[in-house]
This record gives C-alpha cells, sequence and structure tokens, in this order.
C-alpha cells in the first residue's frame, strides 16, 4: 500500500488527474480492504522487523532518486511485485485470496500504462 500512496501522489501533485488519483486511491482501499481478509493470526507473528535480514539492505538504487519518474516507477514497479508475492503466499490461505490480488495486480499493470502516458506527456 505504500508502494501505491507514492504512485498516487505522483498522480494528485504532478499529472493532477482527478479522476486516475480516484480510481487509485479506490485500488489502495480495495488492496487494504483485500489484505484485511487475511487472518490476523497469520501476519502479525510473520512479521520480524527487528530481525529481518532485509531490513538493513539499502541498495544503490534506493539511494538517490533523480526524477518524479524515477520516483514512480520505483514505487509501482515496487506494488506490482509486493501484490505478486501476497497473491502466492495468499493462496496458503486460501484460494479466492489469491484471485483477488491477481485482479488488483493486473488494475496496476493497467493503470500503469495510462501514468507512463500521461507522465511522457508533460
Amino acid at each position: 500500500m505504500e508502494g501505491l500512496r507514492v504512485v498516487e501522489e505522483v498522480v494528485r501533485f504532478i499529472i493532477e488527474d482527478k479522476k486516475l488519483t480516484l480510481r487509485i486511491k479506490d485500488l489502495r482501499s480495495k488492496l487494504k480492504s483485500t489484505i484485511k481478509t487475511i487472518p490476523k493470526e497469520k501476519l502479525l507473528p510473520a512479521r520480524a522487523s527487528l530481525t529481518d535480514v532485509g531490513g538493513k539492505l539499502y541498495t544503490k538504487s534506493e539511494k538517490s532518486r533523480k526524477s518524479v519518474l524515477g520516483i514512480y516507477k520505483s514505487n509501482i514497479k515496487r506494488t506490482e511485485e509486493a501484490v505478486r508475492v501476497l497473491e502466492e503466499f495468499s493462496k496458503l490461505v486460501g484460494p479466492k485470496l489469491g484471485k483477488n490480488f491477481k485482479e488488483i495486480r493486473f488494475e496496476l499493470y493497467d493503470i500503469e500504462k495510462i501514468i507512463q502516458q500521461k507522465l511522457f506527456m508533460l
């Protein structure tokens, strides 16, 4: 949801597209609602933020951004990848959950194309 929030802000403040901003906001809400259907006892115990081996990793590409387009690209891809991970692992909880995440992922792909076109028009 964090990456999608960044994308939403790019669309809101840079592209200034009210309709697309609302679409992303709705998708973020749908993602949040879908995540909430995962039983809490499956989520919270799985988080080990203090001992997560990836928590301290900070790659060269993460250290800087050269443009709004770079910020957008990083965050849309991060969001798509995260939703794909959620799609796969949620199948362990229930097949319908995986299907819901897949629908969100494909809507992201569609939104990505629209935003990309609008950014190149600026």
